[in-house]
Order: structure tokens, then C-alpha cells, then sequence
């Protein structure tokens, strides 16, 4: 919709102010704080890594309706074929031509590549399709993306994407983060026992609200993912509830 286009594009503009602000930071000899978490981190206490005065400067994003929106295969998709991960898999083996990207991301890049910045992607994608979505990223206007450098994907039986942060932040004084599912930003939020409610509480606690636009983009995403989880309990509390009053019926007639 175009809502989603003006709310992905308020998004890079954002992120693109952030960097901005951090390389003139920078320029200054201003201290400056890196937006991965550190491993010591929890819901209650989350914990920013101070950067070296000469580490390099980088932003990390997810790909999948992050940076690229995957039309081709979302409208396979749309005439009844069930996500599967064999299909998923054959897509991304295909470099994946028919996708676009995602509304004012090509700016943002752009923008912090003429900074200094580097550009590094870290994707849910598999290690062994790497070839191909570099050369998707590429194509799609978004490149370079260097595997093992420049592009992180998904090693077999790994899940979440706190190991890659970690290497990242190692050599990186990481800026600005964007993403669409809360994993992008730090798996504790993707804690399997935390109910829907609880997640939602952390997202706006007093020690995360912060980071989210300082730091933290997170871009819409209404075909899968975290964000469509919830029923109808989660999505509206009982002390939250209200019913149109009966019309009165009986009584004297007019």
C-alpha cells in the first residue's frame, strides 16, 4: 500500500539522520556507542558496547522485507502455494530477479556508503545460497555484499542472529540496525516463553523505548512473520473490550 511505502521511507529517512548524526559525532572525537547489544544483556537490563575511537563505522540490516520486497515469490505464493522450505529454498537459489527494493532504502545505503559507513547485511537466509543473494543484493541495487564480510546468512541448525551481531560489533562500531521482525534487533525478544503480552511490554519498556528511531528502524511487514502473531485475547485484553448498547425493547409505543 502506499501507507507501507511512506512508512518504510519515514524509516530510512530516519535511519539516514541517525548516521548522520553519528558520523559527525565522530568527526568530533565524540564518544559514540555501538547499537548491538552485549552479550551480557538481558529484557531488564540491556547493555550498548562502547566503540574504539578507531573502529570503523557500519550499519546492519535484515534483507527479506527489509531491503528487498520479495514480489516474485510472494506472488507465487498469492495463487494458493503454501510457504514451504523447498520453495523458499528454490527462491532463493534463483538470485531472486523479481524482487524490488524496498521504498528509500537504495538512498540510505547510498548515503551512508558516501560517509564512510559501511553496509553490512545479516540475513536469515542460508550459508549455502550466499553466492546467490550477493548476487541478488547486487543486482537489486544494493550491493556490494561480500559473503562473510559484508553478508551474514544462516549457518545449518543456527537459529537467531545474536552470534553474527556479536562478530560484527567485534570489528564494527555498528550505528543503526533496521529490520522488520524484533530478532532483527536481538533475540531476546524471540524468548519462546515469553507470551505475546510480555513481548509487547518489553518492545515499550522504559529500557528499550530509546533505541527505536535512535539507533533502531524497524520497517513494516504485513505478509509473514512475529508481527502476525496474537489472538484474539493477546490483540485485545479483557479490561479492554466494549459492546454497542442493547436498543431498549418493550415499553409504551409513541
Amino acid at each position: 500500500s502506499g501507507e507501507a511505502a511512506a512508512l518504510s521511507m519515514q524509516a530510512y529517512t530516519g535511519l539516514s539522520d541517525s548516521v548522520r548524526a553519528r558520523t559527525d559525532d565522530r568527526q568530533v572525537g565524540q564518544k559514540i556507542w555501538s547499537v548491538v547489544l552485549d552479550d551480557k544483556s538481558t529484557l531488564a537490563e540491556p547493555g550498548l558496547r562502547e566503540c574504539a575511537p578507531d573502529q570503523p563505522l557500519a550499519i546492519v540490516l535484515d534483507v527479506d522485507e527489509t531491503t528487498v520486497l520479495n514480489l516474485g515469490f510472494e506472488s507465487d505464493a498469492a495463487k494458493g502455494n503454501a510457504y514451504s522450505p523447498q520453495r523458499w529454498d528454490a527462491w532463493e537459489r534463483s538470485g531472486g530477479a523479481d524482487v524490488a527494493p524496498v521504498p528509500g532504502v537504495v538512498a540510505a545505503l547510498n548515503d551512508a556508503r558516501a560517509k564512510g559507513v559501511t553496509v553490512i547485511f545479516n540475513t536469515n537466509r542460508s550459508s549455502a545460497n550466499a553466492a546467490a543473494t550477493a548476487q541478488m543484493l547486487d543486482a537489486a541495487g544494493l550491493g556490494p555484499a561480500v559473503p562473510g564480510e559484508t553478508l551474514f546468512t544462516k549457518g545449518e541448525g543456527v537459529h537467531g542472529k545474536d552470534g553474527r551481531r556479536d562478530v560484527i560489533a567485534k570489528h564494527y562500531c555498528v550505528i543503526a540496525m533496521a529490520g522488520d521482525q524484533l530478532g532483527d534487533f536481538t533475540d531476546l525478544f524471540d524468548d519462546s516463553s515469553l507470551s505475546v503480552a510480555q513481548r509487547r511490554a518489553a518492545v515499550t519498556s522504559e529500557a528499550f523505548a530509546p533505541l527505536w528511531g535512535h539507533g533502531w528502524f524497524i520497517l513494516p511487514n504485513p505478509v509473514y512473520g512475529t508481527a502476525l502473531k496474537g489472538g484474539a485475547d493477546d490483540v485485545f485484553p479483557a479490561d479492554k473490550r466494549w459492546s454497542p448498547p442493547l436498543a431498549p425493547t418493550g415499553g409504551a409505543q409513541p
